[in-house]
């Protein structure tokens, strides 16, 4: 795994991030990576801009928190709408709290496809590491600290906080009418059919992919390359199908038996949840209903 490398921002950024103090507005976008964080950016931004697109890259007008620091950006600066709106990857208990928060789980098996192809090009070089062993020795490994199913696990707990949503993906996209909705009522937006129409049709996978370079790192990437160690260019998407299931013709089967036996080592024991399908039931649908069963 010598090709993959390490960490994109510097630790004096992530620790001015965790410094930060939020207002009681601000809204925290704090997903694990690859689980619909740039759709739900998206999403905030064209409710509190009415479907701006004005913008040369999201990161630029939904910062990332734990750069901004190395993008020379200052989260306690006036954004371009209200309410003010941040990415970030920090589990519950290091995100700065004071903040709404937006989180939202993902199938893990379709949470490593899509970080594979993410870094594929950029992280490491096109063709040099397969799928499956980029799942053994990244996602997998245990000096990873099973990253995926520690975030989860320390945001499930906050679910019924009224200042958390906590969203499942493929309950969101099975009804993105409802999830916007429920979103503009969390973060305080006034939504009329109008601006439920724009924003539904502009956080559309068509839309977003024929505006790519607005989500595809390209601000992070000019930044942070040399820093990082890695080449300068590079491409990589932050967009691929945005399909449910899009593991099932990809991951070997002992990879997915590996990815639920992590599954129940880190959840069953302490949630009770024996799978990823039971979580999402267990969450509910878009609209926030409760599931019965």
């Amino acid at each position: 795994m010598s090709s993959f490398k390490g960490g994109i921002g510097s630790a004096a950024s992530r620790a001015a991030a965790l410094a930060f103090r939020p207002r009681p507005s601000d809204v925290l976008i704090a997903t694990f990576p690859k689980c619909g964080t740039t759709w739900l950016q998206q999403i905030v931004h064209g409710l509190r801009t009415r479907g701006s697109m004005d913008f040369e890259e999201i990161t630029l007008v939904v910062p990332w928190l734990e750069l901004a620091l190395d993008l020379g950006i200052d989260p306690d600066a006036p954004q371009v709408a209200e309410p003010r709106a941040f990415k970030s990857h920090l589990r519950w208990h290091d995100v700065p709290k004071g903040g709404r928060y937006i989180s939202m789980i993902r199938d893990p098996k379709d949470v490593l496809v899509s970080m594979y192809h993410f870094h594929e090009g950029w992280r490491f070089e096109a063709g040099a590491i397969t799928l499956e062993d980029y799942a053994r020795n990244f996602f997998l490994a245990p000096a990873r600290e099973r990253g995926y199913w520690k975030h989860v696990a320390s945001w499930w707990p906050q679910r019924l906080r009224q200042d958390v949503l906590l969203l499942s993906y493929e309950s969101a996209l099975a009804d993105v009418p409802g999830t916007v909705r429920r979103i503009a009522a969390f973060i305080g937006c006034p939504l009329d059919d109008e601006l439920l129409e724009v924003v539904v049709r502009q956080s559309s996978i068509d839309f977003m992919k024929a505006h790519g370079s607005r989500f595809d790192d390209h601000v992070v990437r000019a930044a942070r390359n040399a820093a990082a160690g890695l080449p300068p260019g590079g491409s990589s998407s932050k967009l691929r199908s945005g399909r449910v299931g899009d593991h099932v013709d990809r991951l070997p089967m002992d990879v997915r038996d590996a990815l639920d036996g992590i599954w129940r080592e880190e959840m069953k024991g302490r949630f009770g949840l024996a799978s990823y399908r039971g979580m999402v039931a267990a969450l509910g649908p878009a609209d926030g209903s409760l599931a019965i069963g």
